[in-house]
């Protein structure tokens, strides 16, 4: 069971990301939001996955990595279930979409970033659980220890309004491109953290995976 939980987290992951980086090419928002809603999902169990191969040693950092993650899907489902529901089907004021429309920059955008900072966290404290002994497992510690840099600017950017409402026509590329940046720092994320389960998996088993 736990095999095919953290195996089909990652590969849900990979594909969530995939859909995500071809709506915001497409310009497809609906999309987007659902594959994030997908990434959320996945991400916890990934999370989960790594905190119950740690040692002993790291259960403190995997205890923080997965409640993290909890309270990064809790704002992330949210956000983006409020807007392929309430947002898209309802005949809202426009005090209302200031706040809760998320290309509005306004309260659920920020709420947005702030759930994308708990995710960066999240990934540092999980970083620190891993045992990295080949190259593909150095390589995944990086990637996930370099992404909770981004916790430091998610967290700010709100503070400073880097964001706000004048700039939506200007975001329509800049966001995009920052976004797809994401993706393209993500997606191996879920290719070696599926390499990674698979591996330790097979180890706790006692067998040895095929080459």
């Amino acid at each position: 069971m736990n095999s095919k939980i953290a195996k089909s987290s990652s590969i849900i992951n990979v594909c969530a990301v995939l859909g995500f980086a071809l709506s915001l090419l497409t310009g497809f928002s609906f999309g987007s939001y659902i594959s994030s809603i997908f990434i959320a999902f996945s991400f916890v169990l990934m999370i989960c996955a790594f905190a119950s191969m740690g040692k002993p040693e790291t259960k403190t950092a995997g205890n923080a990595a997965m409640i993290f993650a909890a309270i990064y899907a809790v704002f992330i489902l949210t956000v983006y279930f409020t807007q392929v529901t309430t947002v898209r089907l309802e005949n809202l004021s426009e005090q209302t979409i200031n706040l809760i429309d998320y290309t509005a920059f306004g309260l659920f955008f920020n709420f947005n970033l702030l759930g994308y900072s708990m995710m960066a966290v999240s990934t540092f404290f999980i970083a620190l659980t891993l045992e990295a002994n080949t190259k593909a497992d150095k390589a995944l510690k990086y990637l996930l220890l370099f992404h909770g840099l981004y916790a430091i600017t998610s967290f700010a950017m709100p503070m400073f309004g880097v964001f706000n409402s004048e700039m939506q026509g200007t975001y329509d590329w800049i966001g995009t491109v920052i976004l797809l940046f994401w993706c393209v720092h993500f997606l191996p994320i879920g290719v070696l953290s599926f390499v990674y389960y698979k591996s330790r998996l097979f180890q706790i088993s006692g067998n040895t995976p095929r080459v």
